[in-house]
């Protein structure tokens, strides 16, 4: 990435207005003038994306939809897996990124992935249920994050997979095996990362270990570039839909 675009980018990150009437278009005004190099600056910013998708088995001819799931980047993790799919379905409401998803698929021949510029609430499928359903650094940026994930179990077959990776603040008193951030923590980040509208919850974590059978899960931090000394909460989820 070179260091124009990148001021471009950090431009439209930290300074440039988001105007809009609705979530979609505030997404479209915030991501619009920073779609190219939307992938490049945001590879050190958004980790453990690769880890997760490295853990999910991908089935023969089955459906995988990618919730919130921007520039299709993602879809890379999976290799020439990807093909084994029957479809990817990548929803946003950034018709910009969805662009690039577009370009992205055909510049490596997804026949089988399509994009769809719909509000990941209210997203259907006809006639079929999916095997994996993933929010990869979508869910803090959804308003109704709960109606989000109300509608992936409408969407999952039962024991379908759900994958979520994420920034993450714990409750003040989390439960016993969760980790407890500190004040500072609990207070800097979602007011940093609220600036773009991304809203880290101490609910999102509680709630998918409520509603869905666990099968990995883990904490983590990340180097924030330009800030070396911080490190921002993040999350991997690997969850089962019961049966």
């Amino acid at each position: 990435m070179s260091f124009v675009s990148e001021l471009q980018t950090l431009y439209h990150l930290a300074i440039a207005p988001v105007r809009g009437r609705d979530h979609g278009e505030r997404l479209e005004s915030f991501y619009a003038g920073q779609a190219r190099g939307y992938d490049a600056f945001r590879a050190h910013l958004l980790q453990g994306r690769q880890e997760l998708y490295r853990r999910l088995a991908i089935p023969e001819g089955g459906v995988w939809i990618e919730m919130g799931g921007g520039t299709a980047s993602n879809l890379e993790y999976l290799g020439e897996g990807l093909r084994r799919l029957r479809v990817v379905h990548v929803v946003d409401l950034s018709r910009s990124l969805l662009a690039i998803a577009r370009e992205r698929s055909a510049a490596h021949e997804w026949t089988n992935v399509r994009t769809h510029h719909q509000d990941v609430t209210l997203f259907e499928l006809s006639g079929q249920k999916a095997d994996v359903v993933v929010f990869s650094y979508s869910l803090t940026m959804i308003p109704d994050w709960f109606a989000a994930l109300e509608n992936a179990c409408k969407l999952l077959k039962p024991g379908g997979t759900l994958a979520v990776v994420d920034f993450h603040v714990a409750r003040k008193y989390p439960a016993p095996g969760y980790e407890r951030h500190s004040w500072l923590t609990r207070t800097f980040w979602p007011v940093w990362l609220g600036l773009d509208n991304v809203f880290p919850n101490p609910d999102h974590v509680p709630y998918l270990h409520r509603y869905f059978e666990t099968i990995f899960f883990s904490e983590r931090r990340a180097r924030m570039r330009y800030f070396p000394l911080a490190r921002v909460p993040y999350y991997l989820y690997v969850g089962r839909l019961p049966v």
